[in-house]
């Protein structure tokens, strides 16, 4: 199944940041937090990408057309013809990433329209790019494929931002929760489409208000409950939590091998 990323917001509430590139190019550890989405779908046999982008799309390009030269070792020859040697593999041997400019003021529906032309008439996997999940993409799609429906998503329980405190009667503090899951769900992304999404789009539109609406009306939008692991890039201190996570060496959603 290809894949395809959503890519080309402005990120606003990470201005210092996206004045100089697009968020999904904001670095977690060492590498922009869109290859850390790929390498989950690649961890399951996923490697073949369509980056939707749009804001500072020229950083997204720049970064993948000389990946190779920025992630290895090599040696440059200068004869009659310029060379380069490279002394390792990449782990990303093998992927094949289309790159395609929907627009800078596009919204999230209508990149995805876009790109109809990159997806072809298949079945695809779809997600935003600036969050990360423990997801089992494998489970995800035997779902998918279980229900029969054109679309599903992903739902999650966010962690709340603040501490919950048990209240009694006479106002006495009885318990302290430190950051608990919210009690209802929400879209998470990581979404699988049937190419008849492509009915419900316009090259204007919001995925996430008229064509997710009318799917649920037509009986045509399922969703894939994930309990573990989600988080979402979109202030600084998110992208500390993900930062001091992947220091530790335990980030949760890092399940590909070295």
């Amino acid at each position: 199944m290809k894949v395809v990323l959503l890519a080309g917001g402005l990120g606003t509430r990470l201005r210092e940041e996206t004045d100089v590139k697009p968020k999904p190019m904001i670095e977690v550890g060492n590498h922009p937090i869109l290859w850390h989405i790929m390498k989950t779908y690649a961890s399951y046999g996923h490697t073949d990408f369509v980056v939707c982008s749009g804001y500072k799309g020229e950083v997204i390009k720049n970064w993948f057309a000389n990946f190779r030269i920025l992630n290895s070792d090599f040696t440059v020859s200068f004869n009659e013809f310029v060379s380069l040697n490279f002394h390792s593999e990449i782990a990303e041997n093998g992927w094949n990433v289309t790159i395609s400019d929907t627009g800078a003021e596009t919204m999230t529906g209508g990149r995805i329209k876009r790109v109809q032309k990159y997806v072809g008439n298949e079945a695809f996997l779809c997600t935003y790019g600036d969050g990360v999940a423990d997801i089992n993409i494998e489970n995800l799609i035997q779902f998918h494929k279980s229900h029969g429906k054109i679309a599903t998503l992903t739902t999650v329980k966010p962690v709340s931002r603040f501490g919950v405190l048990d209240v009694g009667a006479n106002n006495q503090v009885e318990a302290f929760k430190e950051k608990p899951q919210a009690e209802g769900f929400i879209n998470g992304g990581f979404f699988v489409f049937e190419p008849e999404i492509f009915d419900y789009l316009d090259e204007n539109c919001v995925l996430e208000q008229d064509p997710l609406r009318k799917l649920a009306e037509d009986g045509e939008l399922m969703a894939f409950n994930h309990d573990g692991f989600w988080q979402p890039m979109d202030t600084y201190r998110e992208l500390t939590i993900l930062n001091e996570l992947w220091k530790s060496g335990s980030a949760p959603w890092k399940v590909w091998k070295e």
